[in-house]
């Protein structure tokens, strides 16, 4: 995500807010405690992930391998962190299985910053988000099927 560049007198603002602070350190309140947090990460090592969309992940990946606007694509873990955080989505949306819009939701995060542009599209318009964006558009994606339905 990008926000631009503050103007001159928002930059300085910044700065003066810092200096006014006299520390770089910020308290945070803890949301969770080690115990929660150890079962949040065993919840999400329950997430199914069907073979199809373990496949998807693969492909989504390999794809940024052979991009033309990206001089470096993912490597094998990118595939793996996107199947890791498409479980983790799934379990915030409240399923104990993968969908192919989980990985979506997290192709461009997962992936941007896995990836390099070709250095003579740096001054472009295009982006490693954009070349992501249009992976996902781009790869087919298994049918989303609802769990229900694949046990029946």
């Amino acid at each position: 995500m990008s926000f631009g560049y503050p103007t001159l007198e928002e930059e300085s603002d910044v700065l003066r807010r810092r200096v006014r602070r006299r520390q770089e350190e910020t308290a945070l309140p803890a949301l969770l405690d080690a115990e929660q947090l150890l079962a949040l990460q065993r919840t999400v090592e329950q997430v199914d992930v069907e073979p199809t969309v373990i496949d998807y992940c693969v492909r989504l990946a390999a794809a940024t391998r052979e991009h033309p606007l990206l001089q470096l694509g993912s490597s094998p873990r990118g595939s793996l962190a996107l199947m890791l955080m498409a479980r983790a989505i799934a379990v915030l949306r409240g399923r104990d299985y993968v969908v192919p819009e989980d990985v979506k939701a997290v192709a461009v995060p997962v992936l941007a910053h896995r990836v390099s542009l070709r250095p003579e599209l740096w001054m472009s318009e295009h982006t490693t988000t954009s070349a992501i964006r249009g992976l996902v558009g781009e790869v087919p994606a298994p049918p989303t099927v609802d769990a229900g339905e694949a046990s029946a």
